[in-house]
């Protein structure tokens, strides 16, 4: 069962990173008729639309009140701060230097876990982490143009810093959300979670109901596949792994995303990417092998636990 329950946890890790490398070319399709506030909002809006039809259908209510502080924090974070502050950053940085920034967040989410959630650093997981980083400052430097290339990539200060706001926002959204789901489930978290995020960026309605009018058909269906796809349904998953692992370890994870988006680049914009990209996204891949595998001793202790649990009078 336990087994099991661990391989559910890793293929549900695996579907939020498959929907989370797809946002990257919706957004940029997207982010060419809606603004920074307007695409965040429209996204959370059409999330909100499907979670809560599902919550519904599933009947499972409100969330007990134990999970509500870090849904508010969560949802206030990362839904909010996060999505508008990375569509605002990614206009103003090529999309290389934006994940390159971006990808500090596991970084400070295993730094924040073991400050407030009590969470280990274990060997194997800081080794991960820095294989990845080093694949993801790759594949940054290539996509750039920093390795000699042509892409002509910009950078700019401003967008640089806000990419770091949304590496922030997104590593306390994080651990924020890892005790509510002690006491709702992945669907209330993420649903109610998503709410207060359209919540707090019904300031950009004015904006979303005019950029809507005028945007072209294709722009439109990506913004409502981000809200539908990546947020409604990754979130969804990544919620219920993140119930089943550790914050540190979910974070690690996520370092996956650039080397897809290297792939789903070339495979729906056309872009071909150069060796160094290659060899970044492989790093990143290998990172996450070693940093989400357990050494002989830990399994050896943990299946060990497990037999205790099982026993009689436990």
């Amino acid at each position: 069962m336990q087994k099991q329950s661990s391989r559910l946890a890793l293929a549900a890790a695996g579907v939020t990173v498959v929907l989370w490398a797809s946002a990257f070319v919706s957004i940029r399709s997207a982010g060419t008729a809606y603004s920074p506030g307007a695409l965040a909002l429209g996204r959370l809006l059409a999330g909100v639309l499907v979670l809560g039809a599902v919550l519904l259908i599933r009947r499972e209510g409100l969330p007990p009140r134990a999970a509500w502080r870090g849904i508010a924090v969560s949802g206030l974070l990362w839904f909010g701060v996060y999505m508008v502050v990375l569509n605002w950053g990614e206009q103003e940085v090529d999309a290389g230097t934006a994940a390159m920034v971006v990808n500090i967040g596991p970084i400070l989410i295993a730094l924040l876990g073991a400050r407030f959630l009590g969470e280990s650093l274990p060997p194997r997981l800081l080794a991960g982490m820095a294989v990845s980083f080093a694949g993801a400052v790759t594949v940054g430097l290539s996509m750039s143009g920093a390795d000699g290339g042509s892409s002509g990539g910009h950078a700019s200060v401003l967008g640089v810093l806000l990419c770091v706001l949304a590496a922030m926002a997104y590593a306390g959204g994080v651990v924020a959300q890892k005790p509510a789901l002690a006491h709702g489930s992945a669907l209330q978290v993420t649903t109610f979670g998503c709410l207060v995020g359209a919540v707090a960026c019904l300031p950009f309605a004015g904006q979303l109901v005019e950029e809507a009018g005028r945007a072209p058909l294709s722009a439109t269906l990506n913004m409502i596949y981000l809200g539908v796809f990546p947020t409604a349904l990754a979130f969804t998953t990544w919620a219920y792994a993140l119930a089943r692992t550790t914050a540190g370890r979910m974070g690690a994870t996520t370092y996956a995303v650039p080397a897809l988006v290297v792939l789903m680049a070339w495979m729906f914009l056309g872009e071909l990417p150069g060796l160094l990209t290659l060899a970044g996204g492989a790093l990143c891949l290998a990172g996450v092998a070693v940093s989400r595998s357990r050494s002989r001793s830990s399994v050896g202790a943990g299946a060990d636990l497990a037999g205790r649990e099982r026993a009689p009078g436990r």
